[in-house]
């Protein structure tokens, strides 16, 4: 075992320096006498360099801003601005509702005062006429502010029709001149009919319940409106049509006026024209009105209820039922005694 070193736990690094010194012709006795701890490294040719003392270098990141009292004071203020400026807009909007409300209450207040007192004014007639006005209308006060156009809308309406009933009459006398036949004349007297009916007769029937439907919000008179105004959109697509003998100037009998006389032709197309331009009107106003009956959330059952709370509160129908009432416990009574 000659090749195997005889202590494994010898330091290798000094087997090997033991090995160099032996090729300098140096035993291990020698070594170890020669050996001084004080000395430089001996077993090194190498210098050591001298040790320096630990340096921190400088970090070269940012360092974060020092506290400043100002500027939490600035945040501070911001907050509490954006806060103010929020009770301030809510504290305007809370006046503006205020003075609304205090609007409406004095405009009604001042409804029911001059309601007591007022005069009917409609139609206005001069004061020495026998005939007296029989309605009172005023828009600015019977009627809310965000409806006073469509109602003036539909009075509107109601005189270009009037006014459209008595241009009728002139083209049915145009007709009879350049015609001289029996539908002609006919058509001549019921244009006039129609002038003398249907003025006074759509005023009552289908503005006057428009009227009282916006200034009271009736149900019942909502019912009433649709019904008859539905009637007067029929009303003029016929007359449009023009039949003859039937009252009115249209397309039919214009055409055939032509023939004898044209500008007489010519006048009752745009007669029929107009009737179809009344009738187109008449629809916008009727569906106008139907969405906004349909948004107040009224119903068939409200009117119903309406009208019967109408005609009990009625006097003259309180009277009548009395009268009726009386009449048949005296009849039982008599009936009872013989």
């Amino acid at each position: 075992m000659s090749g195997f070193d005889s202590n494994p736990f010898a330091d290798p690094e000094a087997g090997l320096l033991a090995g160099k010194n032996v090729q300098a012709g140096k035993t291990t006795e020698d070594l170890i006498e020669d050996f001084n701890p004080f000395a430089v490294d001996q077993f090194s040719n190498q210098q050591v360099p001298p040790s320096q003392p630990a340096i921190m270098q400088p970090s070269t990141s940012e360092q974060p801003p020092p506290y400043s009292s100002a500027d939490a004071t600035s945040s501070a203020v911001a907050a509490t601005k954006g806060v103010t400026d929020d009770l301030q807009r809510r504290q305007e909007e809370l006046d503006r509702k205020a003075a609304e409300i205090d609007r409406r209450e004095k405009e009604l207040n001042s409804r029911q005062v001059l309601t007591s007192a007022r005069v009917n004014n409609f139609p206005p007639l001069p004061s020495w006429f026998p005939l007296k006005p029989c309605f009172y209308q005023d828009f600015t006060l019977d009627i809310p502010s965000e409806f006073q156009k469509l109602v003036k809308a539909h009075f509107y309406y109601w005189i270009a029709y009037c006014l459209l009933l008595f241009v009728n009459i002139g083209g049915a006398l145009g007709s009879l001149v350049t015609k001289s036949t029996g539908e002609c004349g006919t058509t001549f007297g019921l244009s006039i009919l129609y002038f003398v009916l249907f003025t006074p007769c759509s005023f009552v029937c289908w503005y006057r319940p428009a009227y009282n439907a916006f200034r009271a919000d009736s149900s019942f008179y909502f019912f009433l409106y649709f019904f008859v105004f539905f009637i007067q959109f029929c009303a003029h697509v016929i007359q449009a049509i023009g039949i003859d003998g039937s009252g009115s100037c249209g397309f039919i009998n214009g055409i055939q006026s032509i023939k004898a006389n044209v500008a007489v032709g010519i006048i009752m197309l745009m007669i029929g024209a107009l009737f179809s331009g009344c009738a187109v009107t008449s629809m916008v106003l009727l569906l106008k009105v139907h969405r906004i009956y349909r948004s107040s959330g009224a119903s068939f059952s409200k009117a119903q209820q309406e009208f019967s709370q109408g005609v009990w509160r009625n006097r003259a129908v309180q009277e009548t039922t009395a009268n009726i009432a009386s009449s048949a416990a005296q009849q039982a009574f008599t009936d009872v005694r013989h």
